[in-house]
Order: C-alpha cells, then sequence, then structure tokens
C-alpha cells in the first residue's frame, strides 16, 4: 500500500499543481481583464468628456445667438415705439388744429353748425351752450337734465327729462336756420344766451 499511498499522493500533488497553475491562468486573464475594462471605461471617459466640452460650445453658441437676438428685437420695439409715438404726435397735432379750426372764434360758419347738431343731439345735456361759450346756461340744462332723471322715479320727473331736450331741439333748429352772419352777430359777438 505504501506504492499505492505513493502514487496517490503524486497524483494529489499533479492536481494541486494544476490548480494552482489554472488559478494563476484565471488570475492572469481577470488581470487582463480588468486592464480592458480600465482601458473601456477610460475611452468612455475621454469621449464624455468631448461630448460634455462641445455641448458646453452649443450651449454657449445658443445663448450667445439668443442674446443678438434678444438685443436685435429690442432694437426693433423700440424702433417700432419711436414710429409709433411720432405718429400719433402727428395724429394729436393734426387733430388740434381740426378742432381749433372747428372752435375758432372768428368762424362763425363753423360754430353755428356745430352748435346746431350738437343742440339737437346732445341739447338736454347743454354741449351747444359750452360750445358757445355760455357757461352758465350750460350748467343750468345740465342740472336740470341730471334733477330730471334723479326725479324719474317720483313720476314727475319722466315729465321733466323732456323740457331740456325740446329746448335744445329748439334752439338747435333756430341755429341752424339762421345766416351765418346773423348767427355770429346774435349769438358770438351779441352773446344771446336763450333762443
Amino acid at each position: 500500500m505504501s506504492d499505492e499511498n505513493k502514487d496517490l499522493g503524486d497524483r494529489a500533488e499533479d492536481a494541486m499543481d494544476g490548480a494552482k497553475e489554472g488559478a494563476e491562468n484565471l488570475g492572469d486573464k481577470a488581470e487582463d481583464a480588468f486592464d480592458s475594462a480600465k482601458e473601456a471605461a477610460k475611452d468612455f471617459g475621454e469621449k464624455a468628456g468631448e461630448k460634455l466640452d462641445d455641448a458646453k460650445e452649443a450651449t454657449k453658441e445658443f445663448a450667445e445667438d439668443a442674446k443678438e437676438k434678444a438685443s436685435e428685437f429690442a432694437e426693433d420695439t423700440k424702433e417700432a415705439a419711436s414710429d409709433f409715438a411720432d405718429e400719433a404726435k402727428k395724429t394729436a397735432n393734426e387733430f388740434t388744429d381740426g378742432v381749433k379750426d372747428a372752435f375758432d372764434k372768428n368762424s362763425g360758419e363753423n360754430k353755428k353748425v356745430l352748435a346746431g347738431v350738437l343742440a339737437i343731439i346732445l341739447g338736454s345735456l347743454g354741449v351747444h351752450k359750452f360750445i358757445l361759450g355760455y357757461q352758465k346756461e350750460g350748467f343750468i340744462l345740465l342740472g336740470a337734465t341730471i334733477v330730471s332723471w334723479v326725479l324719474v322715479c317720483l313720476i314727475i320727473g319722466a315729465f321733466l327729462i323732456y323740457i331740456p331736450m325740446i329746448i335744445g331741439l329748439i334752439e338747435g333748429i333756430i341755429y341752424l336756420t339762421k345766416s351765418d352772419e346773423e348767427f355770429y352777430q346774435t349769438y358770438q359777438v351779441g352773446k344771446k344766451p336763450w333762443f
């Protein structure tokens, strides 16, 4: 049995040497795989860094473009606002000139037509009196209209409300039927306040 034991011991030793060799080979392969994974991770990191740099550059370019476009938009808006303001001033000046012509004290015809039409349309508010410069009479008509509107709920106001309207209608017709010279002499020079 001793030969058999010896043979068995040799075999065990050979198996042990084979296992040792296999473990060394496996360790070498694991080390190679680890080195390969390390290299792949390094390449991946470099590529990710390049992509990050590209993304930073693209973001920077986008921000510069957006800033430039915002600046252009602000300039366009400023120019459009300036044009609008100029146009509004021009229109306001034209309107002012037209109103001055309409209310010119020496222009009897314009006041005659304006006062006559306003007396017919808004006679109860006394607007035609204000146009002719009769402030007190204008406020009397306006006050009578307001009082009659307040009194409408007491029935008497329903009858009173027509008085300023009828006065305005009559004065409007009188104004429009007079000649320009007669209207000017009577209501603008002579300052006749009623009818």
